[in-house]
């Protein structure tokens, strides 16, 4: 029987792994089997495998090239280190329950699938083209150095459209954005971890407590 420290590791390990080896997955077909710009329907006209690659952080949003890429691949790789140092912690100490393990497990997962394209992608691929699908491990090399890897994206929801006169968004459908299952897990777990928060953060609720405690307790004895 496995106690409950090695029952959350190996439950959270297996569920990180799952979810990397989904999201690489679709990630290499779509770019071994598409163009950029492709569109292939999955559910009928609302729901559409759509070929585009981006820069920067979920949902297509960038920071810039060059400096900005660079910072924000070295942020993502310090969020994940933190978050598996925290929940070895937490596990650790036994401090662990099932709701926190999967928010972190989420968006570990999720942030650990985009990382690996950018740090390996431009080394592993070339250019992906409108007219050309990319080929994994080409003679001529990637088409980026490390840490220079676009990211891959591939959902495309068109649940509504939007009226012309609507301010910014006008003409586009309902949630323009594309995205991946990593860009999917780690929305799923910010969306968990603030409706759980308090759950999340009750120790450092407790140690607050603790201290101020400690502190009206000390000025009671100053006054005495």
């Amino acid at each position: 029987m496995f106690n409950k420290q090695k029952k959350y590791t190996i439950i959270a390990s297996c569920v990180i792994v799952a979810i990397i080896f989904l999201d690489q997955l679709l990630k290499i077909w779509v770019k071994t089997h598409m163009t950029l710009g492709e569109t292939i329907p999955v559910l009928g006209n609302w729901f559409n495998l759509y070929f585009v690659e981006n820069e920067g952080m979920a949902f297509g949003i960038s920071l810039g090239q060059n400096l900005g890429k660079l910072m924000l691949s070295l942020l993502r790789v310090v969020l994940v280190v933190f978050l598996c140092w925290y929940m070895h912690k937490q596990i650790k100490n036994e401090k662990m329950d099932g709701i926190t393990l999967t928010i972190l497990c989420l968006i570990i997962a999720g942030a650990l699938g985009n990382i690996i394209d950018c740090l390996f992608y431009g080394l592993i691929f070339n250019e992906s083209t409108f007219f050309v699908t990319a080929s994994l491990f080409p003679e001529g090399g990637g088409y980026a150095p490390f840490f220079y890897g676009k990211v891959v994206d591939m959902f495309y929801v068109k649940l509504f459209h939007i009226p012309d006169g609507f301010p910014l968004w006008g003409g586009s459908y309902f949630f323009p954005a594309i995205f991946n299952i990593a860009d999917s897990c780690i929305t799923v777990g910010i969306f968990l971890a603030i409706i759980f928060s308090k759950r999340l953060f009750k120790e450092f609720d407790k140690k607050e407590e603790e201290s101020c405690s400690e502190l009206e307790e000390a000025a009671s004895n100053d006054n005495l």
